[in-house]
């Protein structure tokens, strides 16, 4: 039996009628889309099952331990605070820190109460925060020390919002500390909440400049949660299946909780729904890090008896091709890889070559599905490394030409999803969402095509978008901040391949008549509209006007052709 035949066997195990993952159609808006039958109502619903766990340590954050049963303590009377400040279903309740215990229990007592959870970026500076703050109207902000010294410049705006401060004695902005913002004894609530309403909200960034809110409903999160679940499971059967002389012999094999490295940044899917939110209903261990780190992540592994990493391919080449790699004990590691970014097929071979017994794995997905979309680990992906795997159990999938066409297996198009983990919608964006959800189909921009077996390959991205180390970016962003400095003419932005970070921001630009700047000035200028992440490290100041097609359009991927990163400043 082949790998592919035994994981398909697996699939149908685990998603069979009468089991936990048992699958159904329901309707969203008129629309027919795939279901699991047995899934809890809500994140309010998954957290109360999630707190049977009770003292098995859930989150490690340097020398801190918190039991399930602690953070569950926590989360309660957290809850009942923000229900005393008047917080109802349906507000919005922003979160801007690092990767601190207090980010994944202010989101579960958030979503407790029937709120959503805003989630802000850490590395946003005050205009980013500024933008979003005032396209999502939260009622509550959650802020550590670096994300309030950038609120204290916009507080002014808004005097409304109360401040929750997290790990900061000397606020600059008037707050009460988290762990005094409490109920004393409180339990968790009883609340019926609709699963169709927000329990999330992330921010992706957007082609017109600015990023959109992403609406990810309790539905989709809890979907997105037990497709995890699913996809771990059937590749834990499908190992069972290549040992054993019969199929009947075999049971639906569940991984054991695991510990898992938290490298990527909760304010994303990749850690938040699809490592912490799907580990914590099974029980699993978080080890947090503040910032990405090669050599702490090393001694954490060894440490802390990591089993899963949830990371970009960058960080697991990092790790591979430390000089003490070898120094360190790593053996407890079963599994390797993650989501934001493809894993190129060199790295998921090295992952099986270079570890005792570590499998590659990776997920691909987008913030507008909740999590993921398809996966693949293991001896699957060694046997189709180039493929990012196979649809997620609630998902339907299916390739588009640019009429609209559905296309036939081995086709390229637009790759387009369907499922009850699609997105609600972007807020406040009514015409981006009806462009992007067409009759219940998600057009993800990615081109690719599905194999005869229904394993996805990816060719290209949408376009003008910039994946650096998992951070998606898009080109508009960045020219848009650029085309303020007043001496800039032309610009457009792209991707740049890169070594360590996959591609890195370029931009080739053309000043006004008589105008002077060089690259530092320009970074200057940008260090207060961008991210650092999002300022290019590659620039090309050109004398002559940049190329253009017929419309008029600026002809980037014939720049960046022929543009020598080398020669850039």
């Amino acid at each position: 039996m082949s790998v592919v035949t035994q994981f398909k066997e697996a699939l149908e195990m685990t998603t069979a009628p009468g089991g936990l993952l048992e699958l159904t159609t329901i309707e969203r808006d008129g629309v027919p889309v795939k279901a699991f039958a047995q899934a809890p109502g809500s994140m309010r619903d998954l957290w109360a099952l999630s707190t049977a766990h009770g003292d098995s340590e859930y989150l490690v954050y340097q020398d801190e331990r918190w039991t399930y049963a602690q953070a569950a303590k926590v989360v309660a009377e957290f809850a009942a605070w923000l229900t005393e400040q008047g917080i109802e279903p349906g507000d919005h309740v922003a979160i801007a820190m690092r990767n601190y215990p207090e980010w994944m229990m202010a989101h579960w007592a958030v979503n407790s109460i029937g709120a959503a959870v805003v989630g802000m970026n850490a590395w946003w500076v005050a205009d980013e925060l500024d933008y979003a703050l005032n396209d999502s109207k939260p009622k509550v902000l959650i802020a550590d020390d670096r994300r309030l010294e950038a609120f204290a410049q916009l507080q002014e705006k808004y005097p409304d919002i109360t401040v929750v401060s997290v790990r900061e004695a000397n606020s600059p902005v008037e707050a009460i500390d988290f762990h005094s913002a409490k109920i004393d004894g409180a339990q968790l609530s009883e609340l019926d909440i609709d699963p169709d309403s927000v329990a999330c909200i992330f921010y992706t960034s957007g082609t017109t400049g600015r990023p959109k809110g992403a609406q990810l409903t309790n539905r989709g999160c809890v979907t997105n949660v037990l497709n995890v679940v699913a996809m771990g499971r059937t590749y834990a059967t499908a190992a069972a299946l290549s040992k054993a002389d019969n199929v009947s012999d075999v049971d639906v094999q569940s991984p054991p909780a695991a510990t898992s490295l938290i490298a990527t940044p909760l304010f994303h899917v990749t850690a938040n729904n699809c490592a912490v939110q799907a580990g914590t209903l099974a029980g699993s261990r978080f080890v947090l890090m503040y910032k990405w780190d090669t050599l702490d992540a090393l001694k954490l592994i060894e440490a802390e008896g990591v089993n899963t990493i949830s990371a970009v391919p960058m960080m697991t080449r990092e790790l591979l091709n430390h000089p003490e790699f070898s120094d360190y004990d790593t053996s407890s590691l079963a599994s390797m890889g993650g989501g934001g970014a493809a894993m190129q097929p060199d790295l998921a071979r090295k992952v099986d070559e270079q570890t005792k017994k570590a499998r590659p794995a990776q997920g691909y997905g987008m913030t507008e599905v909740c999590g993921i979309i398809t996966y693949i680990a293991g001896d699957v992906f060694l046997d189709r490394p180039e493929s990012c795997g196979y649809l997620a159990p609630t998902f339907e999938g299916r390739v588009i030409d640019a009429e609209g066409s559905v296309l036939a297996s081995g086709e390229v198009g637009e790759v387009c999803v369907k499922g009850a983990a699609v997105i609600k919608g972007y807020l406040n964006r009514p015409e981006a969402t009806a462009e992007t959800i067409v009759d219940g189909w998600l057009h993800t921009g990615d081109i690719g095509y599905f194999d005869e077996d229904g394993f996805l390959f990816l060719v290209d991205r949408a376009k003008d978008m910039i994946l650096r180390g998992g951070e998606n970016i898009y080109g508009a962003e960045v020219e848009f901040a650029v085309f303020d400095h007043p001496a800039v003419l032309e610009c457009v932005a792209f991707a740049v391949p890169d070594d360590r970070f996959g591609e890195e921001v370029g931009a080739a630009i053309h000043l006004k008549d008589g105008a002077m700047l060089d690259a530092a000035g320009l970074r200057e200028h940008l260090s207060t509209r961008l991210a650092a992440f999002k300022v290019p490290r590659y620039i090309w100041f050109l004398a002559e006007p940049l190329p253009r097609n017929a419309n008029g359009k600026f002809l980037k991927r014939e720049l960046r052709d022929v543009l020598d990163p080398g020669s850039a400043d």
